[in-house]
């Protein structure tokens, strides 16, 4: 916190004023509260050396050309001949830009106190363990405190979410929410790890600081593990990876949540549940 002096009526007041590294601070307190130093947590790869080979298109080509990631899930993938599954390949492809791309922005900026802007045309789908996903490729542009980082990326995921609705019909909740999750990357680092109610709050807060729906799709809620408290965020909406053979639903699935709010109410009024109460 700074201190800012104005006049007023004669007096000199100080208001305060919160710096751009006031989220960072607090989330640093959580982590040092049980011992935990955040610069060993928030590891994140190093932006990969993307072979020219496995450069299909930029992310940037496909905000201007929707229709070419059809093109390319009906070519690599022979289940897709199905328009639920298309849907559904796409949603999962578009959580993969969340948490492979913005995933690492986030936890660079909680580590080193700044991150890089996500910039469209160094962004590629390409091939990664047999499987497309979003790659960064290496740069080294300006990095952007914490104001201007959120306002940027902010504005970003308004500008791109019509085309992904409208144009690649991902849903307002599958979008959102796979967003929301990867701008919580920091808080899902240390989940099991420090005081739940706590983190809940503080990661609530830090979503609402984004001008985008993405705190409006996900929570942060307390939950119970093999009698153990800790945090996890709820989707309100699901990215349909449920939809695809050998895979299933992920522990933050907007399909079940409703279920596990209920849990969580009912242990919440009844504290003296026995023991051996069903857990997460």
């Amino acid at each position: 916190m700074l201190a800012a002096y104005t006049f007023f009526g004669g007096w000199v007041v100080m208001e305060k004023t919160e710096t751009d590294r006031h989220w960072l601070a607090d989330y640093h307190h959580l982590a040092a509260s049980r011992g935990l130093k955040p610069c060993a947590l928030l590891k994140s790869d190093p932006l990969p050396d993307i072979h020219p080979d496995s450069r299909l298109f930029s992310l940037a080509r496909l905000l201007e050309s929707p229709e070419l990631i059809w093109r390319v899930i009906r070519d690599n993938y022979p289940d897709a001949d199905h328009p639920r599954i298309q849907k559904a390949r796409v949603s999962v492809l578009q959580q993969n830009l969340a948490l492979q791309i913005i995933w690492p922005l986030v936890l660079q900026l909680f580590r080193d106190g700044n991150s890089i802007a996500l910039n469209p045309s160094k962004v590629f789908l390409g091939w990664k363990d047999k499987d497309l996903s979003w790659l960064h490729l290496n740069d080294t542009p300006e990095p952007l405190e914490t104001k201007a980082f959120i306002h940027r990326l902010s504005e970003q995921l308004q500008n791109w979410y019509p085309i992904f609705r409208q144009q690649l019909g991902v849903s307002p909740g599958a979008y959102w929410s796979s967003v929301g999750l990867a701008l919580g990357a920091p808080y899902s680092m240390i989940w099991n790890q420090v005081n739940p109610d706590a983190l809940c709050k503080q990661a609530n807060h830090w979503l609402a600081q984004f001008n985008c729906e993405a705190n409006k799709h996900i929570d942060w809620i307390p939950a119970e593990f093999s009698q153990h408290m800790c945090a996890i965020p709820q989707r309100r909406g699901c990215c349909l990876k449920y939809m695809l053979p050998e895979e299933g639903y992920c522990g933050t699935c907007g399909v079940h949540r409703k279920e596990r709010m209920a849990q969580i109410e009912t242990r919440q009024s009844i504290p003296q549940a026995p023991k051996n109460a069903q857990s997460w």
